[in-house]
C-alpha cells in the first residue's frame, strides 16, 4: 500500500497500521515534497512556481514501483496527501486495487486553499505572508475565527511556520498542489471502469474537510464507501485503524 501523508507530517505516519494490517499489506510511506529530506534539486522560487504535473508524478511512482518490482498496489492518502494519491490513480489507473483517502481535501480543497494555490494574486499574497511569521500567524488566527480551519488544523499549521525555512516550505507545499487538482470526471470514470474499490474517511468534527464536501461527488460515484469517524481533522489513530481494518480484513 503506497501511502501519502498530510501536511507537516512524514511517510512514517502510517506505520501504526502495520500491527493490524501488516499481514495483508506492506506499507510504503513517502515523505512528500518539502518534508523531511524530500527536496527539489533546485529550491528556488522560480522552480517551485513551476510545480510537478500529474503525469510527471505518476511517472515517478511508476519508476519507483519498477525499481521495487511492484506490479499492483493500493493507495492511501490523508489530507494534503489525498491530492498525490488521487493523481496516482488518475495516471496509473490499471495498477490500482484500492483507493483510500481520509480527510480528502482533493475532493474540495476549500476557497482559501484554491485562492492561494490557483489564483496568481492569491499565490503572491501567500508568498508575501510567508516572509513574516507574525503575518502568517495572524492569517491562521483569522482563518480559525472565520471557521475555515479548526483548532487542530490551526495548531498543525502553527508548528510549521516557526522558522524562515519552515515558512518557505509552507509556501512551497501549497504552491506545489497547483497542477494536482482532481479531474472529477476522469477520476469517477477511472474508478468505475477499473472497478477500483474506493473508501472515503471523514471526521465528523473536522471543520476543514467535513463529510458534506463529498455529497455532490458521491452522488456520481455510486460504489463509494463512506466512513464517518467521531474525530476532528487529526484522525489517524485507534478509531481510524479499527475502521479500516474492519473494511479491509
Amino acid at each position: 500500500m503506497l501511502c501519502f501523508h498530510g501536511y507537516g507530517m512524514h511517510g512514517k505516519q502510517f506505520l501504526k497500521l502495520e500491527p493490524a494490517l501488516g499481514d495483508k499489506y506492506t506499507f510504503i510511506g513517502f515523505d512528500l515534497f518539502f518534508h523531511k529530506e524530500t527536496q527539489l534539486h533546485s529550491q528556488s522560487l522560480d522552480d517551485i512556481k513551476q510545480p510537478i504535473t500529474k503525469h510527471e508524478f505518476g511517472k515517478l511512482i511508476a519508476e519507483f514501483c519498477e525499481h521495487k518490482q511492484i506490479d499492483r498496489f493500493s493507495i492511501l492518502g490523508y489530507s494534503m496527501g489525498s491530492h498525490y494519491a488521487t493523481a496516482v490513480v488518475e495516471e496509473l489507473e490499471n495498477r490500482v486495487d484500492e483507493y483510500i483517502i481520509a480527510a480528502p481535501s482533493s475532493i474540495e480543497p476549500g476557497k482559501l486553499v484554491r485562492f492561494f494555490v490557483k489564483n496568481k494574486m492569491g499565490n503572491r499574497i501567500l508568498e508575501k505572508l510567508t516572509q513574516s511569521q507574525k503575518a502568517l500567524i495572524n492569517m491562521l488566527n483569522v482563518s480559525k475565527w472565520l471557521g475555515l480551519v479548526d483548532e487542530v488544523g490551526r495548531n498543525i499549521l502553527y508548528k510549521e511556520i516557526d522558522t524562515p525555512e519552515l515558512r518557505f516550505n509552507f509556501y512551497a507545499c501549497f504552491t506545489y498542489l497547483r497542477l494536482l487538482e482532481t479531474d472529477e470526471d476522469k477520476l469517477i470514470q477511472t474508478l468505475t471502469k477499473q472497478n477500483i474499490r474506493s473508501i472515503f474517511i471523514f471526521g465528523k468534527r473536522d471543520i476543514m474537510y467535513p463529510p458534506k464536501i463529498g455529497n455532490a461527488f458521491f452522488a456520481k460515484l455510486k460504489k463509494a464507501e463512506v466512513v464517518i469517524l467521531d474525530q476532528d481533522h487529526e484522525m489517524i489513530g485507534e478509531e481510524f485503524i479499527a475502521a479500516l481494518s474492519g473494511l479491509l480484513l
